[in-house]
């Protein structure tokens, strides 16, 4: 059996943790030398770099990151141990790390994720957000267990994710109560001239509201185009302009930015993702998630 030199792991993660040789000499009581020699065998050992040098700075490579999050698990189940043994309180929660995309609404991020954390106190929600390559990119890298999207990664791509279906919406306009009341008799043509605040092009949801709005012979009002949800929505509180949102969180939406819906979009959906490393989920989070996903997200609003 090819067995793991937990010296040497321990040397790794106190770099790692501490950010440099120095500080690990310093709370491991060993020379800098020493600790370097331990770790260069402990790659050799392994067969893969887990440092390089970033000037005087010692970064994780991918490898790193993957021992350094085992590693972790490691050291504190150990820990957990000693508690358990001294009649200490434990109660290690369960941590799960999600990557939420830019383009995801905030109110459809939380009520997904929120099922993972009850009963409280026994999961740890860490929340990243990000465009969505970059979070494909970590999740590829292991710093991220689960990226929550509105599109499904490509086959093609670089990264090999699994692609989990959540849920749905369709889509309405909201808008501070004058607007509403300006362009609700002739909605939706009333968005050809009423001001129209959008996602930018490189959406999903800008793509189907464009393809609807050719369509129906619209030409909407366009004064805003926003990468980032919460921005857009933020914009359309102040009475900038209408704004699309997804139609199943309504409420929500009118009652945070205290607007009110104009109307829903024929034929317009948008759709979310889970996306993993994993085809088939094994993080009791993560399971928990997709489990509860309909519930919290059902296709039919």
């Amino acid at each position: 059996m090819d067995w793991l030199n937990y010296h040497h792991l321990l040397y790794f993660w106190m770099v790692a943790h501490e950010g440099s040789l120095a500080r690990a000499s310093e709370e491991l009581g060993l020379a800098a030398s020493t600790i370097s020699g331990q770790i260069h065998l402990f790659e050799k050992r392994l067969g893969h770099k887990l440092f390089t040098k970033n000037g005087r700075r010692l970064t994780l490579t991918e490898s790193g990151r993957i021992v350094y999050r085992y590693a972790d698990e490691i050291f504190g189940l150990g820990r957990e141990m000693q508690d358990t043994l001294h009649d200490r309180p434990v109660g290690r929660p369960l941590c799960v790390t999600v990557g939420v995309a830019d383009v995801m609404p905030k109110l459809v991020a939380q009520r997904l994720l929120e099922p993972a954390m009850q009963p409280l106190g026994q999961v740890r929600l860490i929340c990243k957000e990000g465009k969505p390559d970059r979070l494909l990119a970590d999740l590829a890298a292991h710093d991220l267990d689960m990226v929550l999207t509105d599109s499904p990664g490509g086959p093609g791509g670089r990264i090999r994710a699994f692609n989990h279906l959540l849920g749905g919406s369709g889509i309405s306009f909201f808008g501070r109560k004058d607007l509403v009341a300006r362009a609700k008799r002739k909605f939706p043509s009333s968005l050809n001239t009423t001001p129209v605040l959008l996602p930018t092009e490189n959406t999903v949801l800008r793509r189907s509201l464009e393809q609807w709005f050719e369509a129906a012979g619209i030409r909407p009002l366009v004064v805003g185009e926003f990468e980032d949800s919460a921005m857009l929505s933020v914009f359309g509180q102040r009475g900038a302009g209408l704004f699309p949102a997804p139609t199943a969180i309504g409420r929500e939406v009118e009652d945070q930015y205290r607007v009110l819906r104009l109307g829903e979009i024929p034929d317009v959906h948008i759709s979310f993702y889970a996306v993993t490393v994993e085809r088939r989920i094994k993080h009791p989070a993560i399971a928990t998630i997709c489990q509860e996903a309909r519930n919290a997200l059902p296709f039919a609003d």
